[in-house]
């Protein structure tokens, strides 16, 4: 019987507003409920690598082990190498994949990792079974996704308003699920899985540097990318409501009380042995 393929369209896409995110991501920042449970010998799954960021910082955590990255975008993944090489790692690898079929054994990994992927996906609970088919007995999956109605900003401000109700009709109309985070557990449930630790954790955007990055690449993603193109041509926006919500952005970054924090949603589930 042949698995189910990815139906989602991805709603980011890999413009250099996106990667400027995505490349400032580590271990340390973003899988920190994780680390704690790492071992040096541990074979680990990094699921939705993209530029592989997190997956070189995984790999130099478990030197004794190997840590395999897959992306269903093949251009991404030659970044991740790029980023692995950098740092000389020589215990990961990279290959195309979809969660939905993930091309490995049963019982192959100790850690099964996916940082902010299945707000993407079309069928996330079948995505955690699959991430638990490929996890050995007393393994763990480790989950974290961002959830944008649990973001929260200051001051207040109609456009930033604005972009909110735009991403998540975008996101939405893509197949997925931008509010994933507070869904992760009851997800996890559907999917059979029963020893979970649920956490969350947070980014916050406040000093003048904090503001300027992160403001400018919402303000550069809202013009262009492939969340632009989405968007506009699924008559969601019109070019001038993306100025605006793009203006709105920049206004903000340029507010000295300007404080923005970003809610995720954890897992951290055993599998049993």
């Amino acid at each position: 019987m042949s698995k189910a393929q990815e139906t989602a369209v991805y709603t980011h896409g890999h413009h250099e507003s996106v990667l400027r995110s995505h490349t400032w991501r580590t271990a340390a920042n973003s899988a920190s409920y994780l680390l704690g449970s790492l071992k040096p010998h541990m074979q680990i799954l990094d699921v939705g690598c993209g530029p592989g960021t997190i997956t070189a910082d995984l790999a130099a955590l478990v030197p004794e082990g190997r840590v395999t990255g897959v992306d269903r975008a093949p251009g991404i993944l030659e970044q991740a190498r790029a980023t692995a090489d950098g740092r000389g790692l020589t215990n990961v690898d990279f290959a195309v994949g979809d969660v939905h079929a993930l091309d490995f054994p049963d019982d192959t990994f100790c850690v099964v990792h996916a940082h902010q992927v299945l707000q993407h996906v079309g069928d996330p609970v079948a995505a955690l079974r699959e991430m638990r088919r490929v996890t050995k007995p007393g393994g763990l999956i480790a989950v974290r996704d961002s959830d944008y109605a649990a973001m929260t900003w200051y001051p207040a401000s109609e456009g930033m308003d604005d972009w909110l109700d735009l991403y998540r009709r975008v996101a939405r109309a893509n197949g997925g699920e931008p509010d994933a985070g507070r869904r992760l557990k009851s997800w996890a449930l559907r999917a059979g899985l029963t020893d979970i630790t649920a956490t969350s954790s947070t980014w916050t955007f406040s000093t003048p540097e904090e503001r300027a990055w992160w403001s400018g690449l919402w303000a550069d993603r809202t013009l262009a990318s492939a969340y632009a193109e989405r968007a506009a041509e699924g008559g969601h926006a019109t070019p001038g409501e993306l100025r605006a919500v793009s203006e709105a952005w920049r206004e903000w970054g340029r507010r000295d009380d300007g404080w923005f924090s970003v809610l995720h949603g954890e897992i951290l589930c055993r599998e049993q042995a």
